[in-house]
């Protein structure tokens, strides 16, 4: 028997492929159309293995697709914008574009490795101007239509790199390049109106039924409505303070108000008050997001000012600028209720302030609480007046209902959602097309004009954005009046590329973003594929844009993908040194530098034994990635493809083993093996054809429902039986079925065995096997026998026997006889294809 050359086949067959674009999908077939999409990668420089079992899983589907008559779309590109190309250039001397395009070489080859079956021909990169030029219409599209918007906004503000930074990139308060505490500060930001379109992408969430339910849940919480109150405290020196609260019901339990640092009322006094000055400045260095001030220390500076409580004019409550307060998030103030919300109870603890319940938690009713967290579930209002008695939902309409009667507050749904800030002060994005004229405002970059295409001679020597300080680039004429004007030089968040580029991959006319027509052929995305990571911002974000377009009357699609599949990540062994001393971490070891050894695992480089730690993610940061050409190159990429299938669950995490590998390219060898040894010969073997054609609807099944591990324990049982069958005319029909069955999940072996066998064409373009729905149907059944209630034997008796002769066969059976010892049963019980109950 010869022994499967993995490589050689692997780049003969996908040589064949690219010549034959065999997988270039055309706009005017006439079959059914099916489009299949992995979240596509950032060009870090190498792929791994959790890119790997990512795109193994839609290219399965995707050929699987293909063999069942559809027209499929499987397109590959990259999202290739953003901070670590400028990390890069500012690190290494490089020119972002240089180091993208390099990594996209480089990505894109080991891709191609792996044989998947993509369509090359649509190939995109979100850094190229023939792509981001189109963005930039859409942008226009979207500012001409009123959904884009200009204002002032906090943002994490570097004082020393000079630079806006992302949420991410600020560590325990500190930028993460120059260590510099990080401010809260206001510039002029773009903005897209997400939140116009809330109650859309709310409702349409429920309709989302091929979508994971914790990913639907996600959504809904980030969109985040609430129904509440709006009201006004009076304060004691005359003003007013306006508050939003979604619990409404524990207005009796209030014991504070908080204002953020940049409230009118605070900004009014800190001009007054140097130490409330200092304190708005120090509230400045803290975090934007909602996420940061729930785990950030809770400060407070105590104003002096007083307001009344809306129900006890001599009920006076302390007014306070908090740190947790921000202006874009409501009103800008809160009534805190220490008992029932963590946050407030945090804050309540420092500064020695009233903790008072007002909802029972189970037999606790009593005023004092002395727990040490904030209860927030359901109860019973306690120690609040006229509200005693009444449930959480009743106690917030009771408290609306006189809010609105007395005047001093209304009913009011809002939402947690915030408008999409767009702007980056960053080079390497998509630069915002527009300009900014004293005498115009912001006026749209002509359509003849597009791309406006990033300068390339370009400094990072500096902090802060390059096209701020480039000599030429930003100085134009207004389009309106042809004064002199500035260039915008923000350039658009990288989730602008990606809310979108799925459309521009099923249509890319030249003269425009898309051809509506044609788009709307493809759309919505059958099947899209990647990490839950991305289950929240990327998602709600392409949902919105759908949504837009729409609304705007580019694009008659709602929602942009149909399904959607959260798969596992890869992780792996951990390998380290200790801490060289106490406050260090430990010294991470890379995998690819481990030696095993029967007294232990010890660095190759050095000799010395390291400690195995947990299997976790892998990461760079960890050094516990796999790299995956060298696997390739001693396995093949089908052995590859098929452990990534095989050992787990798709949507929990995959551990890398090197046996698990081995394993896979055992089943491979073994495959060629049948392949191999195919001989023609006569006569049926039942069993088999019924198991054959099982396995055909089976894997079918478990292909479209992604559960790839189900139908590789199909194949393993199917090839198990056709090894132990006897040489008949149903062993060799199995052997040449096996080929098609397999070739989605190992396609380079598939097409050598159907070259072998001289079949004509590509098996890439053969169609899936039929099944005879005669196979399917269980024609013998499993009946058990008990003598007296205990089990003593079974029988295999043709379906729907008559109980005479079932009775007969039980009664006749070796073990029943030995049970009953020579003597005749007192009754016995059938049930017909299932039981037979013997009494002795």
């Amino acid at each position: 028997m010869s022994r499967f050359n993995a490589l050689k086949s692997d780049s003969h067959w996908q040589k064949v492929w690219d010549e034959r674009r065999t997988f270039a999908a055309r706009d005017d077939s006439p079959r059914p159309k099916s489009f299949v999409l992995e979240m596509f990668p950032y060009p870090s420089g190498r792929i791994h293995m959790g890119h790997v079992r990512n795109y193994t899983m839609g290219d399965v589907l995707a050929r699987f697709r293909r063999m069942q008559g559809m027209e499929v779309l499987h397109p590959m590109g990259w999202d290739a914008f953003g901070m670590p190309a400028e990390n890069a250039a500012m690190e290494k001397k490089v020119h972002p574009g240089n180091w993208t395009r390099q990594n996209i070489a480089t990505m894109k080859a080991q891709l191609k490795r792996l044989g998947f079956a993509l369509d090359w021909t649509r190939e995109l990169a979100t850094c190229e101007p023939d792509y981001y030029g189109h963005e930039q219409a859409i942008f226009l599209d979207f500012f001409e239509s009123g959904l884009v918007y200009r204002k002032e906004s906090a943002v994490n503000w570097d004082p020393v790199d000079m630079t806006v930074l992302a949420n991410e990139q600020v560590i325990d308060g500190r930028g993460w390049r120059s260590g510099a505490l990080v401010e809260r500060k206001k510039l002029s930001q773009w903005f897209l109106k997400i939140t116009q379109f809330a109650d859309e992408l709310l409702e349409g969430v429920r309709g989302l039924e091929h979508w994971p339910d914790k990913v639907k849940l996600m959504q809904e919480n980030w969109i985040g409505k609430s129904e509440g109150l709006q009201f006004r405290f009076k304060l004691t020196d005359g003003g007013e303070i306006e508050v939003f609260t979604t619990r409404p019901d524990t207005i009796f339990g209030s014991s504070f108000v908080a204002i953020a640092a940049d409230h009118p009322i605070a900004r009014r006094l800190g001009e007054g008050d140097p130490e409330i000055a200092a304190f708005i400045e120090r509230c400045k260095q803290g975090g934007t997001t909602a996420a940061e001030l729930e785990t950030q220390e809770k400060l407070g500076f105590d104003t002096g000012l007083h307001a009344t409580h809306p129900f006890d004019p001599a009920w006076e409550l302390p007014v306070y600028i908090a740190n947790f307060v921000l202006m874009d998030y409501g009103t800008g103030a809160v009534f805190g209720v220490p008992a029932h919300d963590q946050r407030d109870f945090e804050f309540a603890t420092k500064y020695a302030l009233p903790i008072r319940r007002v909802v029972s938690e189970g037999d606790k009713t009593a005023p004092e609480f002395h727990d040490t967290e904030a209860y927030s579930g359901p109860g019973t209002l306690v120690n609040s007046h006229f509200l005693d008695g009444m449930d959480v939902t009743d106690a917030k309409r009771a408290v609306i209902q006189r809010a609105e009667q007395g005047g001093w507050g209304t009913g009011t749904t809002v939402w947690r959602l915030r408008d999409w800030g767009v702007s980056r002060q960053r080079y390497w994005g998509t630069p915002i097309p527009i300009v900014h004229c004293e005498s115009c405002g912001p006026v749209g970059v002509p359509r003849e004009q597009l791309p406006v295409v990033l300068p390339e001679d370009v400094s990072f020597d500096i902090p802060g954005n390059p096209l701020d300080r480039h000599p030429t680039w930003k100085h134009v004429n207004c389009p309106k009046c042809n004064a002199p004007a500035r260039r915008e030089t923000d350039t658009l968040d990288t989730f602008f590329d990606s809310s979108w580029y799925f459309i521009r991959f099923a249509s890319q006319p030249a003269d425009k973003p898309f051809d509506k027509a044609v788009a709307e052929q493809w759309l919505p995305v059958g099947q899209y594929i990647g990490g839950v990571e991305h289950a929240i911002l990327h998602l709600l974000y392409a949902r919105f844009f759908t949504r837009a377009l729409q609304h705007i009357g580019k694009l008659d699609v709602a929602e942009p993908f149909a399904g959607l599949f959260t798969q596992g990540m890869v992780t792996h062994e951990t390998y380290s040194f200790p801490p060289v001393s106490e406050g260090h971490g430990p010294t991470w070891v890379s995998t690819d530098d481990i030696e095993r050894r029967p007294e232990g695992v010890f660095e190759r480089s050095t000799g010395r034994q390291v400690t195995i730690g947990r299997v976790e993610k892998m990461s760079k940061t960890k050094k516990n990635t796999v790299d995956p050409e060298p696997i390739v190159d001693q396995y093949g990429a089908d052995a590859v493809r098929w452990f990534m299938l095989s050992d787990s669950p798709p949507e929990r995490d995959l551990e890398w083993s090197d046996n698990g590998i081995e394993g896979a390219w055992r089943f491979v060898q073994r495959l060629w093996r049948l392949f191999d040894g195919l001989e023609d010969a006569q006569g049926e073997d039942k069993d088999l054809d019924r198991k054959l054609h099982r396995t055909i609807a089976g894997v079918a099944g478990d292909i479209e429902a992604l559960t790839f591990n189900k139908a590789v324990a199909r194949l393993y049982e199917l090839v198990n039986a056709v090894e132990k069958a006897a040489p008949s005319a149903s062993r060799t029909n199995a052997i040449r079925t096996i080929i098609r069955i397999v070739a989605p999940m190992v396609p380079h072996i598939a097409e050598e065995a159907w070259a072998a066998m001289g079949q004509d064409g590509l098996i890439a373009d053969a169609a899936w096997p039929e099944v005879d729905p005669a196979l399917l149907v269980d024609d013998e059944v499993t009946i058990a026998v008990q003598v007296n209630g205990k089990l003593r034997d079974t029988l295999v008796m043709p379906k729907g026997a008559p109980k005479d002769r079932v009775e007969a066969a039980a009664l006749a059976a070796d073990k029943i006889v030995r049970a009953l010892e020579g003597k005749p049963p007192r009754k016995v019980i059938v049930v017909p294809d299932r039981l037979v109950n013997i009494v002795a």
